[in-house]
């Protein structure tokens, strides 16, 4: 008979973290941790795993972070130590493309169908017939509360940026962006049909409001007559205002759709690659080698992000017929965006919402899904970048996505060993520490939101 070893669960792990005295340094000990997540790589290869880990915590921030080989001092008797027994630490994890504005309205969305048209329609009539400050407010609220407890530490999210609710949702977004500092990273970026740019009046608002806020410029790039010239207009209006660019391009499978192609040329002409975002990107995957190498291509050179949204994206792309079982997976060719050099990221998107009818702003669970729908392992490489300092490297953000000597103690305690643990269950167990303690948070409760379905 085999007597199993004794071990630390993470409830008791949870309580040890939570009631230890803050004041004295904390030794996390045979920890595991992704090379590439680690400021100050502990070896040559970025894409590996590193195991035997020692973390120190000091006032809430990193201390030292480096191969646990390092022999004991008289100075420990004053730190508490704690054998994490393998366990896989990651920094809080980065969200650079979610729609906090239309999220948790599908029970009020009966038409929904899993279509992309249905989706457009049912949006618009909802936001027309409920998208007051109030409404907005909760439910945006709602996913903040989600992505903090399940450990997401930065997020931008999209706004609906129509005439008459440009006025509403940006003085919400500014309001809690305040509220969360500290605890969420909050960005926003203004979105609107490319053809909506050809309205003055509204865009020089729009303009107005994004800069006041800090916010990006974006818009949804579908073919049309103005597609060019509408981006230039976008490009020069962010320019002009010192203003970071996220777009929607080519959500679609057909392969004659060429806005990343746009994009890409208007960011070579105006040099502004490491400001521009581009999310989706679905018909890349649909063209010919040579026509995506030459796209590829020219987002290399430009120096702009690409971000996949792999659940949205498997779910409403090659729907056709209920009958009828998809083909097609509706991602982007991130493997070879990646392989060109271009910055590439995963992100949540939508939430319970007639585009997508599930998730929880759970960074997790994107990644997790991320791995099984693009194939990101076998290797695994080092694709959680895709989660963490590439996706804030999208946003602009510095000291995001990494754990940083003498950064803030911020980051997430897995049950789990190695990906083949940590991505093959929920982890809601999970431990997230805010400068280096645990976050007593629980998930809110859906019944919060039923006062707003009607």
């Amino acid at each position: 008979m085999i007597t199993p070893l004794p071990r630390l669960d993470q409830a008791r792990l949870r309580s040890i973290l939570r009631d230890r005295d803050p004041t004295r340094p904390l030794v996390l000990t045979n920890a595991c941790l992704p090379n590439s997540v680690i400021g100050e790589a502990l070896s040559g290869d970025r894409s590996s795993l590193v195991s035997k880990v020692i973390i120190e915590v000091v006032q809430g921030q990193f201390h030292r972070i480096e191969k646990d080989n390092t022999p004991t001092t008289s100075e420990d008797e004053a730190k508490d130590f704690v054998d994490l027994e393998g366990r896989m630490i990651l920094p809080r994890l980065v969200d650079c493309h979610t729609h906090l504005d239309k999220g948790h309205i599908l029970p009020r969305t009966p038409m929904a169908n899993g279509t992309f048209g249905t989706a457009l329609s049912t949006v618009k009539a909802d936001r027309e017939a409920s998208w007051n400050a109030d409404d907005v407010r909760q439910r945006m609220e709602f996913g903040l509360k989600s992505a903090f407890h399940h450990g997401t530490g930065a997020i931008r999210t999209h706004l609906d940026s129509h005439p008459g609710q440009l006025e509403i949702s940006w003085p919400v977004l500014e309001a809690l962006r305040n509220e969360w500092a500290g605890r969420i990273d909050l960005q926003a970026a203004a979105l609107i049909p490319i053809e909506m740019v050809g309205n003055t009046e509204h865009f020089d608002r729009l303009c107005s409001v994004v800069a006041k806020a800090d916010g990006a410029l974006g818009a949804v790039a579908y073919p049309c007559d103005s597609l060019v010239s509408h981006v230039e207009q976008l490009f020069v209006a962010a320019k002009d205002r010192g203003l970071r660019l996220d777009f929607h391009a080519d959500e679609t499978l057909d392969p004659g759709a060429r806005a990343l192609e746009v994009i890409a040329d208007a960011t070579l002409r105006h040099g502004y690659g490491d400001r521009v975002l581009v999310g989706h990107c679905c018909s890349l995957a649909q063209l010919s080698p040579p026509d995506a190498a030459r796209i590829i291509g020219k987002c290399a050179e430009g120096g702009l992000s690409v971000v996949s949204l792999p659940m949205c994206n498997l779910y409403l792309q090659d729907r056709q017929d209920p009958a009828r079982t998809p083909r097609l997976r509706g991602v982007t060719a991130l493997k070879e965006l990646a392989h060109a050099g271009v910055n590439t990221a995963v992100a949540s998107d939508n939430t319970r919402d007639p585009f997508f009818a599930y998730g929880d702003l759970d960074m997790l669970e994107t990644f997790r899904e991320a791995t099984r729908i693009l194939q990101l392992d076998h290797p695994h490489g080092d694709w959680i970048s895709a989660a963490t300092h590439r996706a804030a490297r999208a946003m602009g953000l510095a000291g995001h996505g990494r754990l940083d000597v003498g950064g803030s103690a911020d980051c997430i305690i897995f049950e789990g060993r190695a990906w083949h643990e940590v991505l093959s269950r929920p982890e809601s167990n999970r431990i997230v520490l805010k400068a280096g303690r645990p976050n007593e948070t629980t998930l809110p409760d859906y019944r919060e939101l039923d006062p707003l379905v009607k």
